[in-house]
């Protein structure tokens, strides 16, 4: 099942950030495949480690193009991500528990925190970065 499609309206107008984006989507539909044809514990533990993976990569990355390149709202943008990683290793760690109520709350939350995050956030992000980037 796809939770959530990749489209031009995701898109912040940077490529490199625009291709992780992609990706993460990517992870999350293949988290949401996983929990919905019910595979066992291990595998979505498995896709869910990926997620938690790439989106920390992925936040590395953001925040160094930020710092690179001056943008004025790093500090809060990376309040942000360590935020979204706390409420995301508190769901790991109940899931990793037996939890059964975690992938029923996990794609909804990480699907709005990402277009959430996306549409408000990063947009400003990649305009920046577009702006001033050579």
């Amino acid at each position: 099942m796809t939770v959530l499609e990749w489209s031009s309206q995701l898109s912040v107008g940077f490529d490199e950030i625009d291709n992780d984006h992609q990706k993460l989507v990517g992870i999350l539909n293949s988290l949401s495949d996983a929990v919905e044809t019910r595979q066992d514990v291990a595998a979505i533990g498995t896709v869910l480690d990926e997620l938690l993976s790439y989106t920390s990569w992925h936040f590395r990355h953001e925040e160094r193009l930020m710092q690179t390149y001056g943008d004025p709202e790093l500090f809060n943008h990376k309040q942000e991500h360590e935020d979204l990683l706390e409420q995301a290793a508190a769901l790991k760690t109940r899931f990793e528990a037996g939890d059964a109520a975690v992938p029923a709350e996990m794609l909804p939350f990480l699907k709005d925190w990402l277009t959430h995050h996306i549409l408000e956030t990063d947009m400003k992000t990649g305009q920046f970065l577009a702006a001033n980037v050579a």
